[in-house]
């Protein structure tokens, strides 16, 4: 069986670390099934509903085809919030949520890639934030949930060469989206790909369900709340005719925060990331005076990174 190190998924209530979920009598006594490739629509289905308590474990046989007993794991560790948002989702939640991350790590600013030599994301009070990342922005069960900014699965503190191996900038999107409130409508994972191939899909119409779709980086003009993409080391060359590609790719996505200032010689974006230089960083993206990253003939301004689509973020229509 495999080891993990301890957390409070398996817990009652009245051992939560949480004291308000204590007092309130709030315990999700039921587990619910939890894979990597778990069905998104069980996602939807809130474990904390009182009504759906005594339903956990069918769910996890039928739904799943899995005994209870074998990788079911307790939902406790997801906040009500986030099984069902209080309130819309909306792109202001999103803004609001990267900012506040982004002050947690200093409010660092990088516009020439420079390299942060003290490696934020293992400093003490950030390395668990990252941890947060991991375990709230993937979905339960799945070994990433376990990560932090220098643990493994295992709780052991993985070498400086390995970080590659943890990149988290993924699940920094992932977790901005789930305290967003996206809900089921976002496909969470630790690969930027499965978003951008899944937003690529509903701009296609081949999928369903999503609440981000793919826009040519010469034809829309990104806003804040959306997301801005580009491919990494072999997959630098992709564009957005490539999208969606039959495999997984490595890749990056900014979140953007603000948009072009009117009237300036050089417009730009405000954009922010998870594991840029190893932290919540900021960056300025140069955009042309109708606030595209891309002139008509499909040459990107900015000569840093070659983005290659934005996923627009759909808000839900009001009253739906």
């Amino acid at each position: 069986m495999q080891k993990t190190h301890p957390d409070y998924r398996g817990q009652c209530a009245d051992r939560h670390p949480d004291p308000l979920i204590r007092e309130t009598g709030r315990k999700p006594r039921s587990a619910v099934c939890s894979r990597s490739h778990a069905r998104r629509d069980l996602l939807a289905w809130s474990p904390c509903n009182k009504d759906n308590r005594r339903l956990a474990p069918i769910v996890c046989m039928l739904v799943l085809g899995m005994p209870l007993v074998s990788g079911c794991s307790n939902q406790s560790h997801i906040l009500p919030f986030q099984w069902t948002p209080n309130q819309p989702f909306s792109r202001a939640a999103i803004v609001a949520i990267s900012l506040r991350e982004w002050r947690r790590f200093g409010e660092q600013v990088n516009d020439d890639d420079h390299l942060n030599w003290d490696k934020p994301e293992r400093n003490e009070g950030l390395w668990q934030r990252v941890g947060e990342y991991w375990y709230v922005g993937m979905n339960p069960g799945t070994i990433e949930s376990h990560w932090t900014g220098k643990h493994d699965e295992y709780g052991h503190e993985f070498p400086l060469e390995d970080d590659g191996k943890y990149a988290w900038s993924a699940a920094f999107v992932s977790y901005v989206m789930r305290i967003a409130g996206a809900g089921s409508a976002f496909p969470y994972s630790p690969d930027h790909a499965v978003y951008i191939n899944a937003a690529k899909r509903m701009t296609l119409g081949t999928d369903h369900g999503w609440l981000v779709r793919a826009e040519r980086p010469d034809a829309y003009a990104p806003v804040p709340g959306d997301l801005i993409c580009y491919g990494r080391d072999q997959a630098a060359s992709l564009r957005y005719d490539d999208l969606p590609t039959a495999e997984l790719f490595p890749s990056h996505c900014d979140i953007v925060v603000e948009g072009p200032k009117v009237g300036v010689i050089t417009p730009v974006i405000s954009v922010i990331g998870g594991n840029v230089q190893d932290a919540v960083t900021m960056r300025h993206v140069p955009v042309t005076a109708e606030g595209r990253l891309a002139r008509p003939d499909g040459v990107v301004l900015d000569q840093r990174w070659p983005w290659m689509v934005v996923l627009r973020v759909h808000e839900p229509a009001s009253g739906s």
